[in-house]
C-alpha cells in the first residue's frame, strides 16, 4: 500500500512540474502583429515645458523613440525598439538636465520609467505578455511628464523660504 502512495506522489510531482506552454497568446493578434490600441496616450505638457524640453536633446531623442515603439509589427521589431529606448534612457540619465528639471522628483520618475523599460525587454526575451509592462512604462513616462508641468507651475522659491526660518 505504501508503494502505491509513493508512486502516486511521484506521478503527481511529475505532472505538477511539467513546464507550461507560455507564449504570445495575449501579445499577438490573429494576424501575428502587435496592437497598441488600448494603451494610454502620452500626456501633453504646457507651452513653457515644451520650450524647455525642445532644447533638451537627450529627452527629445527618447521621446522620438516612442514612434518607433508603436510601429513595431512583431516581437523582433519591439525588441529593437525597446533596446534603442534603453540606450536613449541611459544617455538621458548621464546627460545634462535643464536647470529647472535637475531635481530628484524627475530623476526618480525616470528610474521608474527605466525599470519598466527593462521589464518590457525581459518580457520580449521570455516571449510573455508585453502589454502589461508597456502600459506600466507609459504610465511612468506620463508621470514624469506630469511632474514637468508641476515643477514649471510651482513658482515658490523654496531656498528663500527655508533661509528665512
Amino acid at each position: 500500500m505504501g508503494k502505491k502512495w509513493i508512486l502516486l506522489l511521484v506521478f503527481l510531482m511529475v505532472l505538477g512540474c511539467k513546464k507550461k506552454e507560455g507564449g504570445l497568446a495575449e501579445v499577438v493578434d490573429e494576424s501575428g502583429s502587435l496592437t497598441f490600441q488600448n494603451m494610454p496616450k502620452v500626456v501633453p505638457v504646457n507651452e513653457n515645458v515644451q520650450r524647455i524640453l525642445a532644447d533638451w536633446k537627450e529627452f527629445q531623442e527618447l521621446h522620438g523613440s516612442f514612434q518607433v515603439l508603436f510601429k513595431a509589427a512583431n516581437n523582433e521589431d519591439l525588441a529593437l525598439a525597446v533596446a534603442d529606448m534603453v540606450e536613449k534612457e541611459k544617455a538621458l540619465a548621464v546627460g545634462p538636465y535643464p536647470a529647472m528639471f535637475d531635481t530628484s522628483q524627475i530623476k526618480s520618475r525616470q528610474r521608474v520609467f527605466k525599470t519598466f523599460l527593462l521589464k518590457i525587454q525581459a518580457s520580449v526575451a521570455d516571449r510573455t505578455d508585453v502589454y502589461g509592462p508597456i502600459k506600466e512604462m507609459l504610465l511612468a513616462y506620463n508621470a514624469m511628464r506630469r511632474q514637468f508641468n508641476v515643477i514649471e507651475n510651482n513658482k515658490l522659491d523654496l531656498k528663500s523660504i527655508l533661509e528665512e526660518s
